[in-house]
């Protein structure tokens, strides 16, 4: 079987109850949202879910689709959702040194990568659907 010429990823915003986001501190990009490469013969949707739960701890529900995004060079094919926590306990790994709730305007400040603060702005415009499918 020949090697894939992409690589999907699958990222969530999750809010909690209070409206905070879920961010954790990667040894590699600071803080982010939970996601990463979806496995071989697993939906988008399972891979958000189930990188959520590997770099938190946390489990989720996918409320949102909120869309695709593109790395051209890189082959990387990134899709969004916005999730809600329904469980888990907050569980370190050597992806994820610090996890936590932030309220969004300060988890804004913290997540230093611009594509990533766009893409939590994004999620979470409730005027801005490029596919509007709810879960």
């Amino acid at each position: 079987m020949s090697k894939p010429k992409h690589i999907l990823s699958a990222a969530v915003v999750v809010l909690n109850k209070e409206n905070e986001i879920l961010l954790l501190k990667s040894p590699k990009r600071d803080w982010e949202i939970p996601g990463g490469r979806v496995e071989k013969r697993e939906s988008i949707r399972s891979g958000a879910i189930r990188e959520t739960k590997e770099e938190t701890g946390i489990d989720i529900e996918i409320i949102k689709y909120c869309g695709a995004y593109q790395n051209v060079q890189r082959s990387i094919c990134s899709h969004l959702f916005l999730g809600k926590p329904i469980g888990g306990t907050f569980t370190t790994s050597e992806e994820s040194l610090e996890i936590g709730y932030f309220p969004i305007e300060k988890a804004l400040e913290m997540v230093k990568w611009s594509n990533y603060r766009d893409r939590i702005l994004d999620c979470l415009n409730n005027e801005k659907h490029p596919f509007l499918i709810e879960f």
